[in-house]
């Protein structure tokens, strides 16, 4: 049915096959988790962009693939801001929308295609703000074999990887193209991607640490401006008190800013961690929140010895745009239009440590709540010795599982391009266990207080994509791109 919806040789045919294929994608993403039909929305889509008979509609057809795809994947923005998630959606939309044109006037579509509008997703993945690199392809396969290319390739290569299948398979239904070419470009570039997946040098180092990942559970959909800041401290601590001394953690893993003062060194709730460090006789990594002078905060994550210094440190580097502080020269015209900024009353000061924190002697990479979606902060931890991975967050602000889950994921793929386990550490849900497999384990529901002691082995050695990022990926991208729109300017001189 869909192949003949994708066929017909209406415009009102095109638009609705285009429409049909970005809500297959979208449905392709946690929470929903159908992941075929990532590939079959993309199938249909290249299918009516194949029958599109000029630039307008190209555009057209990119928009109607893209705003059910972003507006499924990306809904728990509205609950948060209805007008910044039109925006955002709008805005990938008319990137897709640019791709279609340029994939529509280069080269062979099967292969253009592909590359167009991957590029179009590595650009979302870093503007407006720092990118937007929620509900992607990559999130969409988190959980099977394709989710192996970010080994080597991370989400880049991936996210090709993917719209070159489909853009295959389309071009075995599609006689015109050059189908022979195709799949044998494409057989090749996977056998290689295999290839190099199987020699990573990423090993068991023969040490592990014994984590307590306390989840405090609680209510969700409430905004820090709405809660009492010590009701999430008095949670943690009332989870924390029931491990017992049996269960020897070498740390306790607390999630993001649990703790709200404006001087944590100084606090009770320092007191009050300390005293149960010294009970179990493990070190604490505590996220924390403090004030940094007028208008200003920090959001950190601390390790608390029990011998009483707090030993180590690391600042969030990737803030959330209008969720952690506004963009320069936004505010006061937001709020003359009547945007709620007295949500944000406050800006985060970004960190520029390394992502790294030390614990029992160790070097433990790190990353905080938003900045799991960034595959270069998770990597730079990495970089910099780090032996297993931390997510600490806070998910109690938002409303359904939507970013929850795609939080997971976007965790699954972390652990599988950096070779490393995961730890994320959540205040209401989810908190998990993922192995370097991507395998997602022990995930504690949502709303839930409760303790895991997880056995973590460390691990040494950088997996491919460690190694190279991304750029030499994009780079590699624009140039074959470039090198199809010559070959069709040379080609159409010559004639």
């Amino acid at each position: 049915m869909l192949h003949k919806l994708a066929s017909t040789k209406s415009r009102r045919g095109r638009k609705l096959g285009a429409l049909v294929g970005g809500m297959l994608v979208g449905f392709s993403l946690p929470p929903w988790g159908w992941w075929p039909l990532a590939i079959l929305g993309l199938v249909t889509f290249f299918a009516v962009c194949n029958a599109a008979n000029d630039a307008r509609e190209h555009f057209v057809l990119g928009m109607f693939f893209s705003v059910p795809w972003f507006s499924l994947g990306m809904s728990w923005m509205w609950w948060l801001t209805a007008p910044g998630f039109i925006f955002v959606v709008f805005l990938f939309a008319a990137l897709h929308g640019t791709a279609a044109i340029v994939a529509g006037r280069v080269g062979i579509p099967a292969l253009s295609r592909p590359i167009a509008h991957c590029l179009a997703e590595a650009l979302r993945f870093s503007i407006p703000f720092g990118g937007v690199p929620l509900a992607t392809i990559p999130i969409a396969v988190s959980q099977t074999w394709l989710a192996e290319i970010g080994s080597v390739g991370g989400p880049v290569l991936t996210t090709w990887f993917v719209f070159q299948t489909a853009a295959t398979i389309r071009a075995y239904l599609d006689r015109r193209e050059s189908r022979l070419t195709v799949f044998r470009l494409t057989l090749v570039l996977g056998c290689l991607i295999l290839f190099a997946q199987s020699i990573s040098p990423v090993r068991d180092s023969g040490d592990n640490l014994r984590f307590a990942i306390v989840q405090g559970g609680g209510p969700q959909g409430v905004l820090a401006i709405d809660a009492r800041a010590r009701d999430a401290v008095d949670r943690h601590l009332a989870v924390t008190s029931t491990i017992e001394l049996g269960d020897r953690p070498d740390a306790v893993l607390w999630p993001e800013n649990v703790i709200d003062v404006a001087e944590f060194s100084s606090s009770v709730e320092y007191d009050e961690v300390l005293a149960e460090a010294r009970r179990l006789d493990a070190e604490f990594v505590v996220g924390i929140t403090e004030d940094a002078g007028a208008s200003r905060f920090t959001n950190a994550q601390v390790v608390v010895r029990p011998i009483g210094e707090i030993s180590s440190r690391y600042d969030k580097v990737r803030r959330v745009p209008f969720g952690e502080y506004v963009p320069a020269g936004l505010r006061d015209l937001l709020g003359a239009i009547g945007a709620p900024m007295n949500r944000i009353p406050s800006d985060a000061v970004a960190g520029t440590e390394p992502a790294i924190l030390e614990v029992r002697g160790k070097k433990v990479a790190v990353v905080i709540s938003w900045e799991a979606f960034f595959s270069g902060r998770a990597n730079s931890g990495v970089e910099a010795g780090g032996q297993v991975l931390l997510n600490p967050t806070n998910g109690s602000s938002y409303t359904g599982t939507v970013l929850q889950t795609q939080q997971l994921a976007a965790n699954s793929l972390r652990a599988r391009e950096t070779g490393r386990y995961v730890l994320q550490a959540a205040t209401t849900g989810f908190s998990a266990l993922i192995e370097p497999s991507g395998k997602i384990t022990n995930r504690v529901p949502i709303g839930v207080g409760r303790t895991l002691i997880v056995d973590v082995p460390l691990r040494s050695g950088r997996t491919v994509y460690s190694r190279i990022g991304d750029a030499p990926l994009i780079a590699g991208l624009v140039i074959a791109l470039s090198a199809m729109v010559l070959a069709r300017t040379r080609n159409k001189t010559a004639v």
